[in-house]
């Protein structure tokens, strides 16, 4: 989940499940797309003071806890389907969860959080590229090329608009790790067709479990390296943020939008991701929006539109 982290919405799993009195969609994808560039944010300012795969852990862990007190009648329910389906279920947790989620804030130890925003944008062109690899989806010209001037956004954006930077190897080793952890989550969101029939809460409980449960080893040994958490304000609020509006909050709002007006619709929203980016982070972070930025995210959005338009009928 592109914890900015932004998940795809998961048509097998879909249910008749609502929240009254929220009936318009595009206040609810934008308040989506604002709480996930909030992640970005946060998880860049918190850098060096929280540990990557402490806060991986925890922001996974707080949600397990929530989900289960509202709806552990319902996931009690789901539990025999989460069950027969296991593998699926732990292979998307892995991937999606803590796999993503980890490499997320990994990545924004090295690089800007306005960088990780705008190759977010890349996702929509992988995730075509991995549903051919993988189920042999068929991909057209059309959007082979839109592939294509999607990965020259993000060559632009890796070399900040200096492409001799490309010629010696100097690359950002958090934009590097950023990229392939959008790999990463094409492969989780190309995986979700095979999701069985679940509830939205269930599968996000299941989620969050195998999330924290995968990354947990791996937060013990941070602290075993000396790599401790800061307990102060910074660190609860930072904390409490990523747990509960990235994960829970923006989750429902973006579902919500997407049984209103359908996942196609949908799915230009996410470009305000970078948007939001831009303009909060260069108040809170001092990240100002360059030329490289605006050129990178022109050429991914170029694609992305290419991409994911229809051959023509014959």
């Amino acid at each position: 989940m592109t914890d900015g982290d932004a998940p795809e919405p998961i048509e097998s799993a879909r249910t008749h499940w609502t929240i009254r009195g929220l009936a318009n969609p595009y206040l609810l994808l934008a308040t989506a797309a604002l709480f996930w560039s909030g992640n970005h944010i946060v998880g860049r300012a918190m850098g060096g003071h929280v540990p990557p795969l402490t806060v991986s852990t925890l922001r996974w862990l707080f949600p397990c806890v929530v989900l289960w007190a509202i709806a552990h009648r319902q996931i009690r329910q789901d539990w025999p389907t989460i069950r027969a389906h296991w593998k699926i279920m732990l292979w998307l947790g892995l991937t999606g969860g803590a796999l993503f989620t980890a490499l997320q804030y990994v990545g924004l130890q090295y690089t800007a959080a306005l960088n990780v925003s705008v190759l977010n944008s890349l996702v929509p062109v992988l995730i075509v590229a991995t549903g051919a690899l993988l189920f042999r989806d068929r991909v057209n010209a059309r959007q082979l090329g839109g592939i294509a001037l999607s990965s020259l956004g993000v060559m632009v954006i890796i070399a900040h608009g200096q492409f001799e930077t490309l010629l010696h190897l100097e690359f950002n080793w958090g934009d590097l790790i950023i990229l392939f952890n959008m790999m990463v989550f094409s492969v989780y969101a190309a995986c979700l067709r095979l999701l069985p029939r679940l509830s939205p809460l269930s599968f996000l409980f299941v989620l969050g479990v195998i999330s924290s449960a995968g990354t947990l080893p791996f937060a013990v040994w941070e602290a075993m390296a000396g790599y401790r958490l800061t307990l102060d304000w910074l660190t609860v609020a930072s904390v409490a943020y990523v747990s509960f509006f990235p994960s829970l909050v923006a989750f429902a709002a973006w579902n919500r939008g997407v049984e209103l007006i359908g996942a196609n619709r949908s799915g230009p929203l996410l470009h305000l991701v970078p948007i939001c980016t831009a303009l909060v982070g260069g108040v809170l972070l001092g990240e100002h929006l360059a030329a490289f930025h605006v050129a990178g995210f022109v050429l991914i959005i170029a694609g992305v539109w290419l991409a994911s338009k229809k051959a023509a009928a014959p």
